[in-house]
């Protein structure tokens, strides 16, 4: 599903990056690890073609992406890669209903169309009594689940998940992190995780270790 190779990126005179090869199959858990400023988000921001690799090369579903014009590549973006942060970004002024949509209206959805798929994901969330609430009425949790509703609407095949229950308390946390191995199971969505936490990053199947810019190690769940 995601295949980097020979990837580097820098900032000025900062090497971030120094030659990841990173290989992730359809429905595969991955979580990344490491220490603050190891490359962890920007290794996750390049997959997700939000930045781009100095030098290397990405596939993802055999797109080669670093080939598609500014425009193709928002598309493809919005089409196929979900996108969950630690801290949720949902809209303020909107409902929950309403944050989840935005995604679909963007790829051209109707109105109709993209509220019916949003419901469908709050009843899936058991959030179904929150749909009318704005994200100040909502929990951490809760919020966190709309954002994760809003990744999932346009039924992308790769979800990017950075620090996404670094704001939770430990039992939303948990349910968090069970909800992604959850969707992977019955979606066969790919999930592509970045975290501190430890019990999040042994659940994955692979767990890969960023040290310096480099993968300095790959463990596999048992």
């Amino acid at each position: 599903m995601i295949h980097a190779s020979g990837i580097f990126k820098s900032f000025g005179k900062l090497n971030v990056i120094k030659g990841i090869d990173i290989h992730i199959a359809p429905s595969e858990v991955v979580s990344i690890v490491g220490a603050s400023g190891a490359g962890k988000s920007t290794l996750l921001h390049i997959i997700g073609t939000i930045e781009r690799a100095d030098t290397g090369n990405v596939m993802i579903d055999n797109t080669d992406v670093g080939k598609l014009s500014q425009n193709a590549l928002a598309s493809f973006r919005n089409r196929n890669i979900g996108f969950v942060f630690q801290f949720h970004h949902l809209l303020p002024e909107f409902t929950a209903l309403e944050n989840i949509c935005i995604p679909a209206f963007i790829a051209g959805e109707s109105k109709e169309k993209a509220k019916k798929e949003a419901m469908r994901l709050l009843e899936y969330l058991n959030l179904t009594e929150r749909a009318d609430h704005k994200p100040s009425e909502l929990s951490g949790g809760e919020q966190q689940r709309v954002a994760v509703a809003r990744a999932l609407i346009n039924k992308p095949s790769v979800v990017l998940a950075d620090e996404p229950s670094g704001n939770l308390d430990s039992n939303s946390a948990s349910e968090l992190h069970q909800l992604f191995f959850k969707l992977r199971d019955e979606f066969g969505q790919t999930f592509v995780i970045v975290t501190h936490n430890p019990e999040l990053a042994t659940m994955a199947d692979r767990k890969f270790t960023i040290t310096d810019g480099k993968i300095g190690n790959i463990a596999v769940s048992q």
